[in-house]
């Protein structure tokens, strides 16, 4: 999705001149930002969300994502890159999961271990959660592009095969006795 169509949608459900009026912008600059930029006649606006994603790529800090998503009540997680894409690597990235997840059931019952969390408890535990997190959506995104698929069709064909192979029981008539 464009930036200026997010605009559009959101404006639909948010007054523009409301928008217009709390930023000390004009109504038309606010619907600017929802067309889309009009690069051949030079007069488009970049709106705040194009003009957020330049200065993220030209410093590269993520602090500035972090401090965006920190004011929107939530927090940012950069997707990680997917090292093992291949279907050998579904279990040991469930069992990266599982392990992460004890990590933080440890740090969290080492912190209320004597009825308080300390601030550098917190901090542990929010970085474990992190941490958590990242190693859950590398996986998800893996499910997402299909990279385990060909484990599960190759299972189900096994299934099926047996199926298929397995010996019907005998009928007997009663002329054969």
């Amino acid at each position: 999705m464009q930036s200026h169509e997010l605009l559009r949608e959101v404006f639909q459900k948010c007054s523009a001149k409301q928008v217009a009026a709390e930023m000390g912008l004009s109504l038309s600059m606010i619907y600017k930002w929802a067309e889309p930029p009009d690069v051949s006649a030079g007069s488009g606006t970049i709106n705040p969300l194009d003009r957020m994603e330049a200065l993220q790529r030209s410093c590269g800090d993520p602090r500035i994502v972090q401090w965006l998503c920190q004011r929107a009540g939530g927090f940012f997680i950069k997707n990680p890159k997917t090292l093992n894409p291949h279907p050998e690597f579904l279990i040991p990235a469930t069992n990266e999961i599982i392990q992460e997840f004890a990590d933080l059931l440890g740090v969290v019952a080492s912190a209320v271990a004597d009825n308080q969390i300390t601030e550098d408890e917190s901090a542990d535990i929010r970085g474990r959660w992190e941490e958590l997190k990242s190693v859950t959506e590398g996986f998800v995104q893996c499910c997402e592009n299909g990279n385990f698929r060909p484990l599960k069709d190759k299972a189900d064909a096994a299934r099926a095969k047996a199926v298929e192979q397995k010996p019907k029981p005998p009928t007997h008539n009663n002329f054969d006795l």
